[in-house]
């Protein structure tokens, strides 16, 4: 029997309609060396930075994945989309789809969201905690993470698709 495929998907509408009853989403910053992980609440109010992990061959990748979405129970997966400042899509946005269809296998539907903005946001929200450059980088990854994972809880919670 076929295994149904998995959502993956750029509307914020498809994507809630595929979590009828929420739950905690995974949100993915995806860097050629790293990727920064997040968090989020069953009911989508607040993103949490959580581990950046080292980037390394998928199937490695995947099993680092898999264990923290067992772990947490997680519903969802948001994975940031790099889109270009004009809205297109360059060699790292394409490389983001690609990702996401590889962890498809996970069976968990996928919002693509677009990150443009995310570590500046992040880079900033560091600095204003004072935080020293060598923290700001060890932490920026999970820290823009968790803007792109705000940015789509709060668009799944607030109606703006």
């Amino acid at each position: 029997m076929a295994q149904a495929a998995v959502l993956i998907t750029t509307s914020a509408l498809e994507y809630r309609d595929a979590l009828p009853e929420g739950g905690g989403l995974i949100g993915l910053d995806l860097g050629t060396q790293t990727i920064g992980t997040a968090f989020c609440d069953a009911g989508w109010r607040f993103a949490t930075a959580a581990k950046t992990l080292k980037r390394g061959k998928f199937g490695a990748d995947k099993a680092a994945l898999e264990a923290l979405i067992r772990e947490r129970a997680i519903k969802g997966i948001v994975i940031g989309l790099p889109l270009n400042m004009d809205g297109s899509s360059g060699p790292r946005a394409q490389s983001s789809r690609a990702y996401a269809r590889n962890l498809a296998v996970l069976g968990l539907p996928i919002l693509l969201w677009d990150e443009r903005w995310s570590t500046a946001m992040a880079e900033r929200d560091l600095i204003g905690q004072d935080m020293s450059r060598g923290k700001r980088a060890e932490r920026i990854d999970s820290a823009a993470a968790a803007v792109i994972l705000q940015g789509a809880i709060d668009a799944l919670a607030g109606g703006v698709l």
